[in-house]
């Protein structure tokens, strides 16, 4: 075999007159062009981590520091008050160097010492500044003079030049909420959806665990909170992602779309090969430490935490939980064609391989014509099954020999690429978007959106066997050049996905681009030896639980229900001119439309980020208030007039921007309340509080995609830009899941996803109820479409 024999640095025949050695020169340059960018990517390694220990000073503040002590002594005054003359006397430097040198080393200790002592106090002062949080409970734009001082402390403290991973020693921890206030936070955002008497049974249960049982579990809380550098998250990902035996495919997995008006070629081989070097580059980016923080107003630090694992990851089935597993490096991907799998090596020599020459490469992919072989068609069906009979079949028949070495090679490759044989794209309606909301076609009528949903479908679930669902994403490129990602949850969340999408959006319309035959640019010349089909020795026995995996996965799959919705009559725009938070007014909105569509409120829960803190993630916005069910009670009330509405809607978003500041600045409840239960377990306690509080089913889901996280792609001057977002599966059997992006100033895109399986849901009947409750919202303030 060809690409055995390339990977053979040399060979050996014994003969009559001796051994006779047979070197390949290629092979060994291929080796010694593998150490040298492994040894550099060690040296980069140690250089950010010795620049980021450091932080926020830097090495030449050392010379400062040194020289400043030096002109000192010259001066003859001495700044260490004595110090430079004990250290001089202790270590006998006399006896062992002339005068000055005995003088200038003891400087040198005292400078040294002196200098490491400032980087921790800076460190410290930039921790302590970063704990205050007044700032984001004041009005949008406008600080007040104590937060405008702190901004201007924290920019003096932050320094310069900040490498990706720079601020993560001075973020603070997550605080430990109170019990007693978690509770009261609880009972109050539970209160619009109980009768009186269950109200009175929970606020029993409540208080009696808040004087028995609460108080010896926080104990324990708070020993983790001192110890773990995040009380929260290790559990988060442990409990609620690995341990959960029911598919990840729908349940857990997420997705992101292609940018609505990028379509730079319909050439399937040239767009996976751009995007594919693309995000490459982000990963070049991301080991050298070169991505910038991101910075709330521009001074305040997220934890950058979550980016380490977005490369090169892994989820392992376990029988009781899964794992995660990363590996430093990767020189491969793995690419899905027609049943097939192919390992697709991306370096040479040490240096990743140019767009052109990738091309190249998926095109010999596309045009091999052999056939899967038995069971590799369906085989990652696995990975979108049950966990159970994964784990048992991965340590059964992919434990050793060339199934193992297959599945290595998948598992351990940058990230998974699927050439998808349909053909998705946007529907006409999406297309004037770009037009003045006046111009455009706003009416929603049936089918114009059937193309789109059927596309955020297939990048939620596909066929079922044509994703690896356990890597960190797939990148799934279709027929005619659109593109997308499937993410597995467990490792981020959406938002650092979505950062390097947009990086990837960018790199691969404006940053590389396409020739005018829309293929990439250049000419390959290398001389790459072909994608190496992988291997399979699949059993009749294995190929049966492959099948049996592929039944559960394909009904999960068929059970969804996907509409996609491009709200164009608006966007930011009026909820700025209604001085409301954007977020808040959807959020009033959805629940407008979610008491029509069931005649009812329910517990509704709204992503929030905790990454002011170190090692953050999320917490849960309980967005269904007391102030929201007012609200949407006097919309279809007669006797309420559109003064009063207006009053209850500045309320409720009031009382929902407080709720959303309060879980960022690590005052929720139900990351405090998992944390209580999961002690509890530890402890085999028993509380029926706990218990009721964690059973309770989130009937609405949603969340926001976030967007511009980089400064590449300003949609004020690259509207085209505008992306279709990305969505989730429905978390209740009998409820919605909702993602929505907010597309530039006038337009808002949902995601809402259901069961067909639910005889009391519907996506199409809730899309139009959301269009109708946005449209009667915008009604209150006497606004149309033309004004």
């Amino acid at each position: 075999m060809a690409e055995a024999h390339a990977a053979v640095a040399f060979q050996f025949t014994i003969t009559p007159e001796g051994v006779d050695f047979r070197i390949s020169n290629e092979a060994l340059r291929a080796i010694y062009y593998s150490g040298v960018r492994s040894w550099k990517k060690r040296f980069a390694r140690f250089k950010n981590n010795f620049l980021t220990g450091l932080y926020p000073a830097s090495p030449t503040s050392w010379f400062v520091v040194l020289i400043s002590v030096l002109a000192s002594v010259f001066m003859r005054v001495d700044p260490s008050m004595g110090v430079i003359q004990v250290i001089q006397d202790r270590l006998g430097l006399s006896n062992y160097f002339a005068a000055p040198a005995d003088l200038y080393i003891s400087v040198v200790i005292f400078s040294t010492v002196l200098w490491i002592g400032m980087v921790y106090m800076l460190r410290y002062m930039l921790k302590l500044l970063l704990c205050y949080h007044g700032w984001m409970y004041e009005p949008h734009g406008k600080f007040s003079l104590v937060s405008k001082i702190w901004l201007g402390l924290v920019k003096v403290f932050s320094g310069r030049k900040p490498l990706l991973y720079s601020y993560q020693a001075s973020l603070p921890r997550l605080p430990l909420p109170t019990v007693q206030g978690t509770i009261s936070r609880y009972l109050k955002s539970v209160r619009p959806l109980m009768t009186d008497d269950q109200y009175k049974e929970m606020e029993q249960l409540a208080l009696d665990f808040q004087e028995t049982l609460g108080p010896r579990l926080q104990r324990y809380l708070l020993l983790k909170s001192w110890w773990a550098t995040n009380y929260v998250s290790d559990w988060w990902e442990e409990y609620v992602y690995l341990r959960g035996r029911s598919p990840i495919m729908v349940n857990s997995n997420y997705y992101a779309m292609d940018a609505i008006f990028v379509h730079p070629t319909q050439n399937q081989a040239a767009r996976c090969a751009n995007v594919i070097y693309s995000m490459l580059l982000f990963r070049r980016q991301l080991a050298r430490e070169e991505v910038r923080p991101i910075l709330v107003s521009n001074a305040v630090p997220l934890c950058s935490w979550q980016y380490e694992r977005m490369f090169n990851t892994t989820r392992i089935p376990g029988v009781e939980t899964d794992s995660l597993r990363h590996w430093d490096d990767s020189k491969h991907v793995v690419v899905y064609s027609r049943g097939r799998y192919y390992k697709l090596p991306v370096y040479f020599l040490g240096q990743l391989i140019r767009p052109c020459e990738i091309q190249a490469q998926i095109e010999k992919i596309l045009l091999d014509k052999s056939e899967p072989a038995f069971g590799e068609e369906h085989l990652a069906a696995m990975t979108a099954g049950e966990r159970i009979p994964w784990a048992k079949a991965r340590q059964k028949f992919f434990s050793k020999g060339v199934n193992k070495t297959s599945l290595d090679t998948i598992e351990q490759s940058a990230f998974f690429v699927t050439l998808d044989e349909e053909e998705h794209d946007y529907d006409k309606f999406f297309q004037d978007l770009l037009e003045p909301a006046g111009k455009r076609n706003v009416e929603i009528v049936d089918g114009q959106n059937d193309m789109v949903s059927s596309y955020a479908e297939s990048l939620l679930h596909g066929k079922a066997y044509d994703r690896w669902f356990d890597k960190s994403f797939t990148l799934v490129v279709y027929k005619n050049g659109r593109i997308g990602v499937n993410c597995e949850h467990s490792w981020a969340d959406a938002p650092i996905v979505g950062h390097l999408w947009e990086h990837t959006m960018y790199y691969d319309g404006k940053g590389i681009g396409y020739g005018e035959d829309k293929n990439t640019i250049g000419q390959a010349s290398l001389p790459l030896p072909p994608p190496l089909r992988l291997k399979w020795d699949i059993s009749e026995e294995c190929n049966e639980v492959i099948e049996s995996q592929l039944v559960t996965a394909a009904a999960l799959s068929e059970d969804v229900d996907m509409q996609l919705m491009a709200f164009k009559h608006y966007g930011k725009d009026v909820c700025k001119k209604c001085r409301i938070s954007p977020d808040a007014w959807i959020q009033m909105a959805l629940q407008t439309a979610y008491f029509r569509d069931q005649n009812k409120f329910a517990l509704t829960y709204e992503a929030s980020m905790t990454r002011l803190f170190r090692e953050g993630r999320t917490e849960t916005v309980r967005s269904c208030t007391m102030d929201s069910c007012n609200f949407v009670r006097s919309m279809d009330d007669p006797t309420k007039t559109n003064e009063d509405r207006i009053k209850l809607l500045h309320q409720a978003a009031i009382t929902h921007q407080n709720s959303y500041r309060n879980c960022m600045t690590g005052t929720g409840i139900d990351r405090h309340l998992f944390t209580l239960y999961v002690v509890s377990k530890y402890l085999k306690e028993d509380s029926k509080f706990l218990g009721k509080v964690l059973s309770e089913p989130w009937r609405l889901s949603t969340s926001q995609t976030p967007h511009q996280q980089t400064n590449l792609l300003d949609l004020r001057k690259h509207p085209e830009y505008i992306s279709g977002g990305g969505g989730f599966g429905p978390v209740a059997d009998d409820g919605y899941g909702v993602s929505y992006i907010i597309a530039g100033e006038n337009a808002i895109m949902f995601h809402i996803s259901s069961k067909h399986s639910c005889n009391h849901t519907s996506s199409k009947r809730f899309m139009k109820n959301i269009e109708k409750a946005l449209l009667d919202m915008r009604a209150l303030f006497n606004m149309t479409d033309k004004k």
